[in-house]
């Protein structure tokens, strides 16, 4: 028996351009999940890494709070905290953007029940199934980042963890590393 999906994608994106601006929602797997609205430690976090990506790949741009088409037929919807892509990527684009030129998926955990599951579980699933070639999770309550690459067939083949305060080894399409200890500062 095939179980069917709490509401259509269209459904959901009507709901979510007016949902405001106090929740963000995702769809991922047939479910509606809300998502944290980020706080300063998290916004502070992804503004860092984007301090330590553009210097090194200046080529390209990380795009943050980007609305993205996931899972394997793009019938997932999901806001990445931000992206590495070309200049220009997703020009012309709607609100639910392709994933194809995304090279990297940042995530950044929130202090809410739902983070396991979809920080951990069904957003790396979906951006592999999707995919890109790097999903980087700075999960702030193992106090780690965690580098999920080289999608295969929808999952990812790689997972590596660095403890905060570790150089983290970003794979290519990226190909960069940066050491995490500025990120023992914004944890709880």
């Amino acid at each position: 028996m095939v179980e069917r999906p709490q509401m259509l994608v269209e459904e959901f994106e009507h709901l979510a351009r007016h949902s405001g601006e106090t929740v963000t929602l995702e769809f991922l797997y047939g479910k509606l999940g809300v998502k944290a609205v980020p706080d300063g430690d998290h916004c502070e976090i992804v503004r860092w890494i984007a301090r330590q990506l553009l210097p090194l790949r200046g080529e390209f741009w990380l795009y943050q709070e980007i609305d993205l088409k996931v899972e394997r037929y793009r019938n997932g919807r999901a806001r990445a905290d931000g992206v590495l892509a070309p200049d220009g990527s997703f020009t012309g684009q709607g609100n639910w953007v392709d994933p194809a030129p995304i090279l990297l998926v940042v995530e950044v955990t929130s202090y809410d029940r739902d983070t396991d599951r979809r920080d951990r579980v069904e957003k790396p699933a979906a951006c592999a199934e999707a995919g890109i070639p790097v999903y980087l999770l700075i999960d702030r309550d193992s106090g780690e980042s965690v580098v999920f690459s080289h999608p295969d067939d929808g999952v990812y083949t790689s997972t590596n963890r660095y403890r905060f305060g570790k150089t983290v080894e970003l794979p290519d399409p990226v190909g960069v590393s940066f050491d995490t200890e500025p990120l023992q500062g914004w944890v709880r």
